[in-house]
């Protein structure tokens, strides 16, 4: 199985750092970037980076990490991705998720029923429209007839989903492609992928065995105690060591655990704010010679 590693922008990358970051990436060979979405933040949009990324480079794949589908009509979504297909075919890289990290983006993100439920439809919906030349819809949520979005890619466009909670692990395995989870230590890892499988098979559905990864945080000198007090209201359970890097040898260390538990794709994101070059020149010695 490849395995592969992508960098992630997170909300320390400003806006006029871009550049130089994604001709870095391109020269170095590095195999993708990554976009989050992050409204209240300097990050720029993951549709809009993706767009820019892209038409600087030749070989940069590019992906969300995630963007957020309900909320969003899914037609439209499919003919944002369709056209960035064409332009850079076999380097769009679109990973969707329930709702943003952050409660107070939530109200941008406004759906007209349960928001789960509403994941499910617009995921069929993205899918129909992505995989016909005219579609004809009548769901709860969304109705449409005889839409097409153009020119389709001949491949059709893998749709990978984000999330940790066994809704999201049904989710996966009925509607996605493939899972990049975040915040999962590598044993539950190991047992999401379990579950996503099986609820693929029990759907009559089969995901590819390089078609799971995760988004890794590193924080070079240590993680900081208002990131680890974070990860903590939200995970008390959790050692935030599990979860977030501390160090190169530790981000060695929790790749190793991923591995074992079957992922092969990594997004990294520097999570201390430094310089991107320095980060660049570390994540290129230490992490391309993992790539197979």
């Amino acid at each position: 199985m490849k395995i592969r590693f992508g960098v992630g922008t997170g909300s320390t990358t400003p806006t006029a750092e871009l550049p130089a970051l994604v001709d870095r990436l391109e020269s170095a060979g590095v195999d993708s970037l990554w976009f989050s979405e992050l409204i209240r933040s300097p990050a720029v949009d993951p549709v809009v980076g993706m767009a820019f990324a892209l038409s600087r480079t030749t070989h940069l794949k590019v992906g969300t990490s995630v963007a957020i589908l309900p909320g969003r009509h899914p037609v439209l979504v499919a003919k944002q991705l369709t056209s960035l297909a064409a332009l850079a075919p076999r380097r769009v890289l679109p990973v969707f998720g329930l709702q943003p990290a952050s409660p107070e983006e939530r109200d941008l993100f406004p759906v007209p029923g349960r928001r789960g439920a509403v994941f499910d439809e617009s995921l069929r919906l993205l899918r129909a429209a992505l995989d016909s030349d005219e579609v004809s819809f009548d769901g709860d949520y969304f109705t449409v007839h005889g839409t097409g979005v153009g020119t389709r890619p001949a491949r059709p466009l893998d749709i990978w989903l984000g999330g940790r909670a066994p809704a999201a692990y049904r989710r996966i395995g009925r509607y996605a492609d493939g899972w990049l989870g975040s915040f999962v230590a590598p044993a539950d890892a190991a047992t999401a992928v379990r579950t996503i499988n099986a609820e693929a098979a029990a759907a009559g559905r089969e995901i590819e065995a390089d078609h799971f990864g995760i988004t890794l945080l590193l924080a070079e000198s240590g993680i900081p105690a208002e990131l680890a007090a974070g990860i903590r209201a939200q995970r008390p359970e959790a050692d935030p060591a599990e979860l977030v890097a501390g160090s190169w040898p530790d981000l060695h260390r929790l790749i190793d655990g991923y591995l074992a538990a079957g992922l092969t794709k990594f997004v990294v994101v520097a999570a201390d704010g430094k310089p991107v070059e320095g980060f660049l020149d570390r994540f290129v010695t230490e992490l391309l010679p993992r790539q197979n």
